[in-house]
């Protein structure tokens, strides 16, 4: 039977990290299933909203069972999620989705990527790679973070697993421009990207690894509906056919959200 299923989760926290961005820690069994970059759907309580607002797993606590979203609220879904107090219950349906390949990067220089709202679903990412161990282990952990401002959240939080570079568009903090102009001012090493943002950061970081010969695998951000793969709403453009569709295109929420980029057609 598929662990992905609607379940009760219980909240356990609930603040604000930044202006408009969430941080919520959920008690949930599924937390042991889950790996790093998957999503949960969060179902509002709103019986004229039908479907689950995608969410990614920001991090996982396995000792009290439980998950952490970070999310930014753009909508009456996330809104009313952001009115949530400990001990209330929410459902939610998941993991969801495929996660990254963490194997990818034994015995290589590892370098997180994220921008915006891009940051949280790698957080997970970077512990477990710090906690793999031996033969498996990265060379070394770094995570690039790209933000509007100041306002750097989880920042400190990265700092925990990794050597953490910023970069802000107003210049207040580390490199001004974006994660691509943080790494190359601050020649990070790498081998392999993991890497999450909007669709303009993560096509340039398919070039640049294209250019310098390093793997990189991005999870894409996308509206989604039933988050199952079974409404075919949020497709991407792949350069083989997919079994499924028959043409050339994946379904994120099934197929991803993580994909190799080399085989995106972006």
């Amino acid at each position: 039977m598929s662990n992905k299923m609607k379940k009760e989760a219980k909240v356990l926290s609930q603040g604000m990290l930044s202006e408009g961005i969430y941080d919520m820690w959920l008690e949930t069994p599924m937390a042991g299933d889950v790996k790093p970059g998957q999503f949960v759907g969060v179902y509002p309580v709103n019986k004229a909203t039908l479907l689950p607002r995608p969410i990614s797993i920001c991090e996982v606590d396995r000792e009290r069972s439980a998950i952490r979203l970070v999310y930014r609220v753009v909508g009456s879904g996330t809104a009313e999620f952001a009115l949530y107090q400990p001990g209330d219950y929410i459902m939610i349906l998941g993991p969801l989705g495929n996660g990254f390949p963490l194997d990818k990067a034994a015995g290589k220089r590892a370098v997180i990527m994220g921008g915006g709202i891009g940051v949280p679903p790698l957080l997970e990412t970077s512990k477990r790679l710090w906690e793999m161990e031996g033969a498996a282990k990265p060379l070394s952990i770094s995570a690039v973070m790209g933000y509007r401002n100041a306002e750097t959240f989880l920042s400190e939080d990265y700092a925990k697993y990794s050597t953490v570079y910023i970069a802000t568009e107003d210049g207040s903090i580390g490199t001004k421009g974006n994660v691509l102009d943080a790494m190359k001012d601050k020649d990070v090493p790498c081998d392999v990207i993991f890497a999450c943002g909007p669709m303009p950061m993560l096509k340039a970081i398919k070039a640049f690894a294209e250019e310098n010969n390093i793997d990189a695998y991005i999870s894409l951000e996308e509206r989604m509906a039933c988050g199952v793969g079974a409404c075919l709403g949020c497709i991407c453009k792949t350069k083989e056919v997919d079994a499924h569709s028959q043409v050339k295109n994946a379904r994120i929420c099934t197929d991803g959200p993580v994909f190799y980029a080399g085989d995106l057609d972006m």
